[in-house]
């Protein structure tokens, strides 16, 4: 709605001079949108530097404050991150790009010993990648220079101060405002086609995904302490509208119909991932399949790509390298879709997985705290996965939606080289929350099962080697706990029997360590602590009640049958023998190196009969769905998922 509606929050209670008078030029405006950790309540103690900074710059730049509010907390959730880039250069509440600092391309899959297609019926493929060159920067990753013109502010100050950022950001708004001939008119509604702009998106659909997300920020409003401790407030807005026909007048591209399998609700683009034959009779990168008819999918992966998205988009459509079915861009949440559904990508290490899942590739590093999982891939992620959930039927819960770190090695040689991505520092809290399904208590407060659940903002285990090994990581937010032999932060951490090493609180370590969502079976209680049971063993964990890390659920368990002494934990429910037909070789049922003792319990996330998808040849003709009558338990056993037979288990309902 277009008009003399004027924008309540845009006269700011302080104004400031502006420091350098230059003409705010027209400007081809493309901008990143990023997110952060969340951040707790506003304590006491808080003040409201940034709120003013934004009132300054709506001032100054003649830009609704309350777009302003709305675009930064796309951008960031208004917070500043200490200076440091994310993963694509940005800098600051309005996220700032500059190309310079944006991380090199890196090789994920080719880290450690992991066996992407991970079967052992086909021997592991070992390509070598060329990382390369860099592409041309696009103009949505150079946005903080473009501020420096814009302001006169340096562009080191644009980096490192967020009162100047804020202002970067308004001049680049009222920038794209005036390119599109519009005026600087008080009402929000008026802004939707620089909203738009401001994305960085350079097609219609991401960047309408874009400015649709903005506005209904604008609608519910927000208000939060930022990772600095200042309080911002955005007053909702229920009845807003928009002036959408201005999208029309961005000059943006229109995306083409590309058959792609994705929700309408995000901007989504096929770049295939090849199914070729090359060398010795080999081929890649993934296997056909035609899901859900030949088998159900029972879990989505959530991955990182420790790499910048031009070369990540390279090395999916090489064919001597394995593949994912989508990847997230960090700047504005564009997703690629790589394989079909119906088909199996190579993505998790674990041939069981993969014929049983989808898996999702996110722009980021997990080692670099700061360098942002951004709001705006969250956002398109979190819709991806809805749609993927809905079309196959996929419970949304920490048991079926699984990071890489939570995928169980296959076999006990592969365990040590399993991937650990997407790491601490993902936010599994605000994922869920975005996804609809957010996590709290379900039971009374001495239930026999607990849900992981620390604060994210004030959860700051500390790791090390995210740059050098052995050297803290910078102190951030974290959706994981610690783990302790006793209750007692001086106790040995606990140890996975199946790494083979001592347990260190390295930032890739997954010995003792649990996380946001996933559920076990308490074992004990002491005091502020817990304990649960974990790789088969007690596992103590702080637990205050003034600030738990964890909260009581409901949930159903199993043991071990009466009169067996332990029973064996599987990385894959693999048929019987006797249940694979002429011409497709039986698999070993091999068990990791875990067992259950008698009087332990674990939390079931879903029963499943043995399965074995056999692909190992080009033409599909020989593929075969192999499914056994043994049934098997999927359960939280350690920081990643095992399985037991059910032959070898009672499962009860946990005491609530």
């Amino acid at each position: 709605m277009r008009g003399s509606v004027t924008d309540p929050t845009s006269t700011p209670g302080h104004r400031r001079l502006r420091r350098t008078a230059v003409p705010l030029a027209s400007a081809a405006l493309l901008l990143p949108l990023l997110g952060a950790a969340p951040a707790p309540t506003a304590p006491d103690a808080a003040t409201h530097r940034l709120q003013h900074a934004f009132a300054d710059a709506a001032a100054d730049y003649h830009v609704p404050q309350s777009v302003l509010l709305a675009v930064s907390y796309l951008q960031s959730r208004w917070d500043a991150h200490g200076g440091a880039p994310s993963v694509t250069g940005g800098y600051g509440p309005m996220h700032l790009t500059d190309a310079r600092t944006a991380l090199a391309t890196a090789e994920h899959f080719a880290e450690g010993t992991e066996d992407a297609r991970g079967d052992s019926a086909r021997a592991a493929l070992h390509p070598v990648v060329e990382v390369p060159a860099e592409s041309a920067v696009p103009a949505r990753l150079k946005t903080l220079p473009k501020a420096a013109e814009l302001t006169g502010i340096p562009a080191e100050e644009l980096r490192s101060d967020p009162a100047a950022n804020v202002a970067g950001g308004a001049a680049l708004l009222a920038a794209a405002q005036k390119e599109l001939g519009e005026p600087l008119s008080a009402d929000p509604a008026d802004w939707y086609g620089a909203v738009a702009r401001f994305s960085g998106a350079d097609d219609t659909a991401t960047a309408a995904a874009y400015a649709g997300d903005v506005y209904d920020v604008l609608r519910t409003g927000e208000e939060r302490v930022t990772d600095d401790g200042q309080l911002v407030t955005l007053p909702a807005r229920p009845g807003l509208t928009a002036d959408t026909g201005q999208l029309e007048r961005t000059g943006l591209r229109t995306l083409p119909a590309d058959g792609t399998e994705c929700p309408k609700s995000v901007s989504c683009v096929s770049v295939p991932a090849p199914y070729e034959e090359f060398g010795d009779n080999d081929y890649g990168n993934h296997d056909l399949g035609d899901r859900p008819a030949s088998q159900s999918v029972k879990y989505i992966v959530i991955h990182d790509t420790e790499g910048a998205w031009d070369g990540v988009m390279n090395l999916i459509k090489d064919p001597t390298y394995v593949s994912w079915n989508y990847t997230i861009r960090s700047t504005d949440g564009l997703i690629a879709q790589h394989v079909k559904g119906k088909d199996v990508a190579w993505h998790a290490g674990n041939w069981y997985i993969n014929a049983k899942s989808i898996g999702i590739e996110h722009e980021g590093f997990l080692a670099s705290p700061d360098a942002w999982y951004t709001e705006a891939m969250y956002r398109s992620s979190a819709r991806l996965v809805r749609y993927l959930a809905r079309t196959y039927d996929v419970p949304l819960d920490r048991q079926h939606i699984l990071g890489h770190d939570n995928v169980p090695g296959p076999t006990a040689s592969t365990v040590p080289g399993m991937h650990t991505d997407p790491g601490p520092y993902w936010d599994w809290r605000h994922y869920f929350q975005l996804l609809g399904h957010p996590f709290g208590p379900t039971a009374g407060r001495h239930a026999a099962v607990v849900t992981i659940l620390p604060d994210y903002a004030s959860n700051q285990p500390v790791y090390t080697g995210c740059t050098t090994k052995g050297e803290p990581c910078a102190a951030h937010g974290s959706s994981e706990v610690r783990l302790y032999t006793d209750h007692d932060v001086t106790a040995p951490l606990v140890k996975d029997i199946g790494l083979r090493t001592d347990p260190t609180d390295g930032v890739n370590d997954l010995s003792s360590r649990v996380s946001t969502g996933q559920q076990y079976a308490v074992a004990d209680r002491w005091g502020d602590w817990t304990a649960i049971w974990y790789l088969g063993q007690k596992a103590w964990f702080r637990n205050p009640a003034g600030d738990p890390t964890a909260v009581p659920a409901k949930g159903l368990v199993v043991r071990p049958r009466d009169g067996l002494a332990s029973i064996p934990v599987y990385g894959r429910a693999y048929p019987e023998k006797e249940a694979y037909p002429a011409g497709v070789p039986a698999q070993s049922v091999v068990s990791l190196p875990y067992t259950i003792a008698a009087g332990q319990k674990y939390v079931v996330g879903d029963e499943v009969p043995g399965e074995y998808y056999y692909a190992v040849t080009f033409t599909p003709d020989s593929h075969r769905v192999v499914v056994g009558e043994d049934l098997y338990y999927e359960i939280q056993y350690g920081h990643r998922a095992g399985f037991v037979r059910a032959a070898d288990v009672t499962l009860e309902r946990a005491a609530h």
